[in-house]
């Protein structure tokens, strides 16, 4: 190491400075997107790797290299395309159209009424009904979402969070209409309602009662849909809010921590829910350090999970986790070349070992993506899979200099952050501080005047721009009179249901919520059954616990 030192030193005193007085650099401090010093060039006396403790095989602690000893030899990622809008009918045309176009799971988006517990006819959905995602009031909108889908041969993800035991249970309701055992059932439903109170704003209840929500699910799926991952601890929303990599792997993880600590505190044992859990990262722009972000969260992750809470199932250490390309990048201008950017995310998500992935459209920057757009997001993920060959290895960038050196940071710069979010109590605590939410507004402020000064290059923002009409694009629309259909079949629904059962099960919901240790969720099943509607549910549950307000800073 001292010769490759020493021979290093003399290549900049020769080499680069001769061609570098010719030729400067383009500028003199080169950093990845989380600020990390990037040198000109990296050798192996620059990175200190224990091979068998850093790194290891895929498949084995510390899962540096992957969670499956094959990856995606034995199985290529799950292809999703997170979709919804308008009614269940227009969306899960939508859905069998995917998965006629070589699809293989399932991610349903709701619009933002259902996303906040409201029903389709409340006087506070008005106007956004079926206009972010698909409209689910009702037993029966689940049961025409997935009419002609079999639940037992897909994978369904669902973006939920605050009423997410609700719309699971009516999940599992209609596999058993449709014959299917629970415990066959696979996908995941988001449920990860810390990173709402920090980055995406869809929370309903207070943090401690909403957390309540969060283990009575993990507990009821640990034994009645062990197949399920009961939650899916999300970097993604962190990211698009303006975090760093480095933020994104340590807010998030500390979100996990508080998550596995709270279901502990109520007496579940730690190898009997961790498995199931999963998590849901972004895939940015900065290629290099997306790869060795990933790579850097299943190590720290492996660690906590066995040095901090003692689990000894190796599953337990194991982080799966979902990735979406990253929605913050894509610009209005140029839209076209979005799909260029998409398919680099795309790549560092596969380079970087991720269990799923969805590829956003390239028109996501104007409106809902039409089918045309959804195709060609799909196809990226397809000539990945089976034209460019980085499949066909594992982790095929181990081993390089730089890839191991940024791997190496990241864990050490996350680590840092969590230990501090420790120190004020914990990642509740953090969000209840205002630090969490604080620290991404600051690394968001830095990035947009870096942007603004054209340190950062944005291609048709701050430079390559062209002179251009509105986009050329076919546009989705939907229809405002989605709202009025949903609220008549919200009237019939409650006509023809048996009114005093609804009632019944309301107030058991009402009185369970009440008593701490009550579990809610197979009363969330028979209620759904029983016709009542998610608004309904959410309605009895604000009435015990209270709706969340942020904290307004003077």
């Amino acid at each position: 190491m001292d010769n490759l030192k020493r021979a290093k030193r003399e290549w900049e005193k020769t080499t680069v400075k001769k061609v570098t007085a010719r030729f400067p650099e383009r500028q003199e401090r080169f950093e990845t997107l989380s600020g990390i010093p990037l040198d000109r060039v990296y050798t192996p006396a620059d990175v200190e790797v224990d091979y068998l403790n850093d790194l290891g095989f895929p498949g084995q602690y510390p899962f540096t290299r992957g969670v499956q000893p094959t990856m995606y030899r034995g199985r290529l990622w799950t292809m999703r395309q997170y979709a919804g809008y308008a009614t269940a009918e227009e969306s899960n045309a939508r859905y069998k159209y995917l998965l006629e176009q070589g699809q293989t799971g399932l991610s349903v988006a709701f619009d933002l009424p259902t996303q906040i517990g409201y029903d389709a006819d409340d006087p506070l959905a008005e106007g956004e009904v079926g206009k972010v995602g698909v409209s689910i009031s009702s037993l029966d909108d689940m049961r025409i979402l997935f009419d002609g889908i079999p639940l037992d041969k897909v994978s369904t993800s669902m973006t939920i969070n605050a009423p997410a035991a609700v719309l699971l249970a009516m999940y599992i309701a209609v596999a058993k209409e449709q014959g299917v055992d629970p415990r066959q059932l696979r996908g995941t439903v988001q449920n990860d309602i810390l990173k709402e109170y920090i980055a995406r704003g869809t929370y309903i209840f207070p943090p401690r009662p909403s957390m309540r929500l969060v283990t009575d699910l993990f507990r009821y799926c640990a034994t009645e849909v062990p197949k399920w991952n009961t939650i899916s601890i999300s970097g993604y929303h962190i990211r698009e809010a303006g975090s760093t990599a480095v933020q994104e792997v340590a807010f998030t993880l500390a979100n996990g921590i508080a998550y596995v600590q709270a279901a502990i505190d109520v007496g579940l044992d730690v190898d009997t829910f961790a498995p199931r859990l999963s998590f849901f990262f972004n895939a940015h722009n900065d290629f290099l350090e997306e790869i060795a972000k990933f790579r850097a969260a299943r190590r720290l992750w492996a660690r906590i999970m066995r040095e901090r809470f003692g689990a000894r199932n190796p599953r337990s250490w194991r982080l799966r986790f979902h990735t979406q390309t990253a929605g913050c990048t894509l610009t209005a201008q140029q839209p076209e070349i979005n799909v260029v950017r998409v398919t680099l995310q795309a790549l560092a998500a596969v380079l970087g070992g991720t269990q799923s992935l969805h590829t956003n459209s390239r028109d996501e920057a104007l409106w809902l993506p039409t089918e045309e757009s959804v195709r060609i997001a799909l196809r990226t993920q397809q000539i990945i899979a089976h034209e460019s060959g980085v499949a066909n290895t594992v982790d095929p960038l181990a081993g390089s200099y730089v890839i191991e050196h940024l791997t190496s940071e990241i864990e050490r710069r996350a680590q840092e952050y969590i230990e501090r979010i420790d120190e004020m109590g914990g990642a509740l605590a953090a969000i209840e501080q205002g630090y969490v939410q604080q620290e991404i507004a600051d690394a968001a402020y830095r990035y947009q005047q870096a942007v603004e000064r054209g340190e950062r290059i944005v291609v048709g923002v701050n430079a390559y721009q062209i002179e251009e009409a509105a986009a050329d694009l076919k546009r989705l629309v939907v229809d405002p009179a989605v709202e009025e259909r949903q609220r008549k079949r919200l009237a019939e629904l409650r006509a023809r249901r048996d009114g005093e059962r609804a009632s019944a099960l309301l107030a058991r919901i009402e009185a369970a919520a009440r008593a701490p240790d009550e579990p809610l969720m197979p009363l969330f099943i028979a209620a759904v059954e029983a016709d009542c509607t998610l608004g309904e549910i959410c309605s009895v549950l604000r009435r015990v616990w209270g709706e969340y307000r942020p904290r307004v800073s003077v």
